[in-house]
């Protein structure tokens, strides 16, 4: 006879746990800081396309296929457009995004990779041009904060499921 966790295994292709199954409370604790975050985003100002900007480019950064299948479709959802969803991966060669989405952008690329300084640097002094105090903390969280659900999917291997669009 097969226990559950055997059962559940067989389930996962790669060997891997849930890490949201097997912690729930830990995840429902990352669940809580994303809804205080998306609470806060929207008190500084930032839309709901802004915010999925950040969360699609994190997402592309660290290669989370499953975060960036539930962020493409709520950033259609909030109204943002197909074409600048597909340059997203390169912003900084287009003129499609504003002073303010470019400046959240760079901050959110130096929040995902904070070792490298100079970029860090660049980037803060970019959205301090742009953006204000409540703006800087919002995008940075909401990248922080996407930056934990990556690891978790990457981690968990979660499988980004559906019928193949053509």
């Amino acid at each position: 006879m097969i226990d559950t966790a055997q059962a559940a295994e067989a389930q996962r292709p790669h060997g891997r746990i849930y890490l949201d199954k097997q912690s729930p409370a830990a995840y429902q604790a990352l669940v809580r800081t994303a809804d205080a975050v998306r609470t806060a985003a929207a008190e500084a100002g930032l839309d709901r396309i802004l915010v999925e900007l950040v969360n699609l480019r994190v997402s592309q950064l660290n290669g989370c296929a499953s975060c960036l299948d539930v962020h493409t479709r709520a950033a259609l959802r909030a109204g943002e457009s197909t074409r600048r969803l597909g340059v997203l991966a390169a912003w900084r060669d287009t003129e499609l995004f504003t002073a303010r989405e470019r400046a959240s952008l760079a901050l959110a690329e130096a929040t995902t990779h904070p070792a490298d300084a100079l970029a860090q640097e660049r980037a803060y002094a970019e959205a301090r041009q742009v953006l204000n105090d409540d703006e800087i903390a919002a995008v940075a969280w909401v990248a922080i904060t996407i930056n934990a659900f990556n690891r978790v999917s990457i981690l968990s291997k979660h499988p980004v499921r559906g019928t193949p669009a053509r």
